[in-house]
């Protein structure tokens, strides 16, 4: 993973104007088997099981990744034990501010009998169809939208602050983040990848 060396916390340029930056990232491979084969039945249960997961103990954090945060004196993470497991081993010295706005877009199993595949198979055709209006008893996709703007603005606003701010979330989700802070002009470094502890840095420079 190519990180920036600079770190997050910056001082004012030579016109006196403050940098921002806000750091989006990925949690680390969750402790649960990750390509099992199985019945839209099965991915529902899979759903359930990866939701309460925790971090595998393997699953260790890049250390460009932990040089990025160690300035930061407070971490924002998801309630889900994956993310705020990631988070606090990335990170043993900050103050973890967890909430439930940071969780995952939700994923729901389609009803498609007679097939088996694999769970990654089943998440990207999941996705696809709560894009275009699956959604039976979960958020739809114009609520995680509106959800990831709240998000944004309360990044932007402790990198306002502060000079920085991070999040340890969830990879969907953190691309609709992403998408929200390039809207308000923010400038990205990196891409949203489907890798673990995959990290993405937004600049705004006042």
């Amino acid at each position: 993973m190519a990180m920036p060396q600079e770190p997050l916390t910056k001082t004012p340029d030579s016109h006196g104007r403050g940098q921002r930056r806000i750091v989006l990232i990925r949690h680390g491979q969750p402790d649960i088997a990750l390509s099992p084969r199985t019945s839209h039945l099965g991915f529902r249960a899979y759903i359930d099981a990866y939701e309460q997961a925790g971090l595998d103990p393997q699953s260790a954090p890049p250390e460009e990744l932990r040089n990025l945060v160690q300035d930061l004196r407070e971490i924002f993470t998801s309630i889900k034990p994956r993310a705020h497991d990631s988070a606090r081993i990335l990170a043993p010295h900050a103050r973890l501010i967890v909430d439930p706005l940071f969780v995952e877009a939700p994923l729901a199993a389609p009803q498609i009998p007679w097939l088996s595949l694999r769970v990654q198979t089943w998440a990207v055709v999941s996705r696809l169809l709560w894009h275009v209006g699956y959604h039976p008893q979960i958020e739809t996709y114009a609520v995680s939208r509106t959800r990831a703007r709240e998000a944004a603005n309360i990044l932007i606003k402790r990198a306002a602050a502060d000079g920085a701010s991070a999040l340890v979330a969830h990879g969907y989700f953190n691309f609709l983040i992403g998408r929200e802070l390039q809207r308000q002009g923010h400038r990205k470094i990196g891409a949203h990848r489907a890798r673990y502890w995959n990290a993405v840095i937004y600049d705004a420079r006042e």
